[in-house]
Order: structure tokens, then sequence, then C-alpha cells
């Protein structure tokens, strides 16, 4: 695949939508689902994820002139992301949404099997509840990694940590949640 057929990076294209506010629609299309996904695993409302994604594009779109490039566009917009949800419970004094809630009581398609679709709602009211306890640093990380779709790297730059802290706190998180949900239950069975 040559270079004319492959999708631009965002490098090229922060640089366009600088001076062309129309050349943020690329950037958009590319990274809003992943920030609704985020901000839907913080807040665990459609309503209010949908909102504050739209603040995120909105930030970014006014803030894009004083974007310096030092780091990874994704990194840049999923740390506004993270802002817009904070301020959201400063302004709210709301608990943490349950962002898997909405799957909760609906069936897997792909299992067939009820006694298999029991264990697996177990693990994922589980996994829910499992998700408070966790430190808010691991949830976080995890939040930016499997809802966000962010990398190692780009978690990092968010957080104001290292890659390899960053990777340590999604393993922690991934750890913890394996622990309680899925080594517990399989001693219970």
């Amino acid at each position: 695949m040559n270079r004319s057929q492959s999708k631009p990076d965002d490098e090229v294209l922060v640089q366009a939508a600088q001076s062309d506010h129309a050349a943020f629609d690329l950037l958009y299309r590319r990274y809003v689902e992943q920030v609704y996904r985020y901000c839907y695993s913080r807040v665990g409302d459609r309503a209010d994820a949908e909102d504050l994604t739209a603040q995120t594009f909105l930030a970014a779109l006014q803030g894009l002139p004083d974007f310096d490039g030092r780091g990874s566009f994704a990194a840049w917009l999923f740390g506004i992301a993270r802002h817009k949800c904070a301020d959201h419970y400063r302004r709210a004094y709301a608990n943490p949404g349950e962002p898997l809630e909405a799957a909760q009581g609906l069936p897997d398609p792909a299992v067939t099997d009820p006694e298999q679709r029991a264990h697996l709602s177990g693990v994922l009211d589980c996994v829910r509840r499992a998700l408070d306890a966790l430190t808010p640093d691991r949830r976080e990380a995890l939040q930016m990694r499997f809802w966000g779709g962010l990398k190692h790297q780009e978690i990092a730059a968010v957080m104001g940590r290292s890659e390899d802290a960053a990777k340590m706190l999604v393993w922690r998180a991934v750890a913890d949640l394996r622990e309680r949900c899925l080594d517990e239950r399989d001693e219970e069975a």
C-alpha cells in the first residue's frame, strides 16, 4: 500500500486542522467512538457520555492552535476527556457510574448454554462490583486501555506516569479483576 492510499497519521491531520477547522472532522471521526466509550465507562449514562464527548471535542477544537505535538494527539485528547469527566463529577457531586450496568442481564448471542450464560452473567456482575473496589489509578488506566482503546504510552502521557508504570497499572487492575471474579468463581465451582 503506498502512502497516498493509506490513512493520514494524526500529526498530518492536526497540522491541517490547525489552519483549517474542516480538517478536524477526520480527527473527530477517528476518535469519537473511543472517547464516547471512555466517557461512558466513567459516567455510566448515555446522555452524559454524549455530552462529555461533545465537550471534549469542542475543547480540543478550541485548544488545537495550542497543541504543540510533543505527545500524541490521542493522549492529549484523552487528557481533555479525563478532565471533562472529572469536572462532571465535581459539578454534580455524583458517584462514579456503573460502566458495565448496561450490559448486565443482556444475553450473549454467542453463548447458548444456559449454565455457561449464568456463569458469564455472574462474572460480569462481579467485574462491575470489583471495578469500584480498584484503586482510582488502576480503574482509570483500565478504562483508558479497554474502553478508550489507548496504548500504554498514551495512558502514561495522560496520567503523567512512565509507560512502564501505566503497563503495571493496567496489569494489576486486570489481575485484581481476575482474582476477584474468575479465580474465586472457579474455586466455588
